[in-house]
């Protein structure tokens, strides 16, 4: 009769490779492609940590990569000035775009030949017309590309989403309204070169629009779960134009469904940083003040104060980690999820149709 212990041994250790665990499982291999974003340290700060091991740096700046290597204490050997050279030195399972939004489809186009999974920073794209390339590569190479938003690690953000799908506590959901953005790029002081495309109409796409629209657009496109809005209206504004003098710093943009309002308010004007959300129904509310603090409202109409737990709503707090997690097949990502090719590319339609309205003066209609 075989020994019951090894049998249980061979059966627990099975069922830890069903789900992508292994005992001895290395951190995930990971490349960096570009540094010119502020989002850098966020990386930089753990090149060889339990979740990924960072096997190559791209970044053609030499000036930059050279004082961020200094800064924050990283190997000369791990940084390369060519895309496609890095990828088939160091053969990563993933790569992570920390650079200009305008390069986010170049970076496609490396990976998804390779079959090498793409996290960008918000947004994805500059216009429709890159995220119809990017959608096609990855549709051609059945390759991941995923869009890093802060929001998305919010547990408020899921609590709210999961309140506005229950009818009996708030109703129809009828209006949204999503606050984003901070004092200005230049108030905040980011670094020089982030400075520089953040506010290049050719390299970011826009100015607040894009760098705080698509928060409110990723968002109710999750909210929608992937329905289109009827049309898109939007004004912009340049307040300080000695500051931002090729783009906008101030966004207003209003999506309309069949039965929803959506009011987005991307700004780099505000007089200190927001991220918030607030989804009203018929006879409810959620609103997200915070990552962990909210107000709720029901049908007895009492505003309650919660605080809301990563562990409550099932929320990777570490957007690094859902990326590791997701190459290892530990998770699947939700289709019109807050991270998911499928949504972003509605992001980018969206804003390509605000943009467009705020040039016209007028609403623009959307095609599916």
């Amino acid at each position: 009769m075989p020994n019951l212990k090894i049998i249980l041994y061979v059966l627990f250790f099975t069922t830890l490779a069903q789900y992508g665990v292994s005992q001895n499982r290395v951190p995930v291999r990971i490349a960096v492609a570009g540094l010119s974003h502020g989002h850098n340290r966020s990386v930089l700060n753990r090149i060889h940590d339990s979740v990924i091991n960072v096997v190559g740096i791209y970044e053609p700046n030499i000036e930059l990569a050279s004082r961020l290597a200094l800064q924050y204490k990283v190997d000369q050997s791990l940084f390369y000035t060519d895309l496609n050279t890095m990828l088939d030195k160091t053969k990563p399972e993933g790569v992570l775009g920390i650079g200009t939004t305008f390069d986010h489809l170049t970076l496609v186009e490396a990976c998804a030949p390779r079959h090498i999974p793409v996290m960008v920073e918000k947004p994805l794209a500059v216009s429709k017309k890159h995220v119809e390339e990017i959608a096609m590569l990855a549709k051609k190479y059945n390759s991941i590309v995923l869009t890093n938003y802060e929001s998305a690690w919010y547990p408020t953000t899921e609590k709210a989403f999961q309140l506005s799908a229950d009818s009996s506590f708030m109703g129809k959901v009828r209006k949204v309204v999503v606050h984003d953005g901070h004092m200005g790029p230049k108030e905040i002081q980011v670094m020089p070169e982030f400075f520089e495309w953040l506010t290049d109409p050719v390299l970011n796409g826009g100015g607040a629009l894009m760098d705080f629209g698509c928060y409110g657009a990723n968002l109710m496109t999750y909210l929608m779960k992937g329905e289109l809005p009827t049309s898109v209206t939007a004004i912009t504004r340049n307040f300080r134009p000695d500051v931002y003098s090729k783009v906008d710093d101030e966004a207003t943009i209003i999506l309309t469904y069949p039965t929803t309002q959506c009011i987005i308010e991307a700004s780099w004007n505000w007089s200190y940083n927001r991220k918030d959300m607030e989804i009203y129904g018929e006879f409810g509310s959620a609103i997200t003040d915070n990552n962990k603090a909210m107000r709720i409202r029901g049908e007895d109409e009492v505003e309650h104060h919660i605080v809301v737990t990563p562990e409550e709503t099932n929320t990777y707090t570490d957007p690094i980690k859902y990326f590791a997690d997701v190459i290892l097949k530990k998770i699947a990502v939700p289709k019109f999820g807050l991270y998911s090719l499928e949504n972003n590319i509605i992001v980018i339609k969206i804003l390509e149709a605000a943009k467009k309205s705020s040039r016209l003066g007028k609403t623009v209609k959307m095609k599916s």
